[in-house]
This record gives structure tokens, sequence and C-alpha cells, in this order.
């Protein structure tokens, strides 16, 4: 049976490799460390400090064994390739709400990048499903257990780090020697400064 991919954006990916890293070369010594500070007290089989290590080291590994898995399954999506003027992962839509004539800002994710109190919905989820695809000025009716709700598309924006990427890029090309002759003024700041 092919294993589900997590798809993430390339942030999410380096700060789960940072993770990893950390509890492994980090944490992992810390833990040893408190284990071995209390098997130095003697008995351990009424010690709570021994305990207590060898509970963490266990939650430890699992979030290790966590984070691997995800990792091996890890699909990173590129904030370049996301249409400028269709709903997609990565992209931030500003809906109105219908019903309630409410606006509402999502931002469209994989799944292990879901912060539902911060306006991050995955793109297998009911409303996530409905706007792939959307462009601006289109209403999506997205089927829940509390009945149909709908929702009009108001503005879709990709990420600020693609636009600024892309942005950067072109004026660096059109502008090849503007970028060179400010480079020296910079190293000159940072020397009157030392």
């Amino acid at each position: 049976m092919e294993e589900k991919k997590n798809l993430m954006s390339h942030e999410k990916l380096l700060e789960l490799e940072a993770e990893r890293d950390e509890r492994k070369e980090v944490i992992r010594a810390q833990i040893a460390q408190k284990i071995k500070e209390a098997r130095e007290q003697g008995d351990l089989s009424e010690n709570a400090e021994y305990d207590a290590a060898k509970e963490e080291q266990r939650d430890n590994e699992l979030r290790i064994e966590e984070i691997e898995a995800i990792l091996k399954n890890a699909e990173v999506y590129l904030e370049e390739d996301i249409a400028k003027d269709a709903v997609g992962l990565g992209s931030t839509v500003t809906l109105l709400d219908m019903e309630y004539n409410e606006e509402v800002v999502y931002k469209i994710v994989g799944s292990t990048e879901v912060d539902s109190l911060n306006g991050k919905i995955s793109n297998e989820s009911p409303v996530g499903r409905a706007l792939i695809g959307a462009k601006k000025g289109a209403t999506v009716s997205v089927e829940t257990p509390a009945g149909v709700l709908k929702y009009k598309v108001v503005k879709v924006e990709k990420p600020a780090t693609a636009k600024a990427a892309k942005s950067s890029s072109k004026k660096a090309a059109a502008k090849p020697e503007a970028k060179e002759a400010k480079e020296p003024k910079k190293t000159t700041k940072k020397k009157a400064a030392k």
C-alpha cells in the first residue's frame, strides 16, 4: 500500500529537520545526563527522577520517529509555482461568507502545517478542497455536517516569500550594475560600525 504524501512548504520541511536534529543531538544528550545523575542516586525502584527521565527519553524518541516518518513521505510544494490567480497550496485567500456577510482569511497548507487558530487550513479539508483552483470572484459551495456553506473568493495571494524572491530576481537581472555598486557601500558601513 502506497503511503500518503505529506505536502508541506520548504519552510515547514526545514523546521521539522531542525527539530529532529535538535532532539537527536541536544535533547538526547541532556536526557542521558539526567538518567546518569538519577542512577548515581542509588535505588532505581523508588527514584522519581530516574522514572521521569526515562519517560522523557521515551517521548523524545517517539517524536523523533514521528518526524522521520513525516519527512520520509514529505513532498515540498514550491511557492514559486503557485498560480497567481487561482487558489492552490500556499495561497492565502480572502473569502466572503455569503450567509453571515463576513470576510474570512485562510492560508491553504498541507496537512502537516494545519493551524486552524491561525487561519491555516488543509488542502484536504472540505473548505480547502472546494477552494483549490477557484479564482477571484468565484463562488464555492462547501458541504459540511452543518449544511452547505457558500463563500465568494474576494482575493487570492501568493506567499510573500515567493513574491519577494521573484521580484528581487527580476530586479537583479534588470540592473546588475546597480547591485554591484551598492555592495561596497554596505561593506564600508560595516567597517565604520566596527
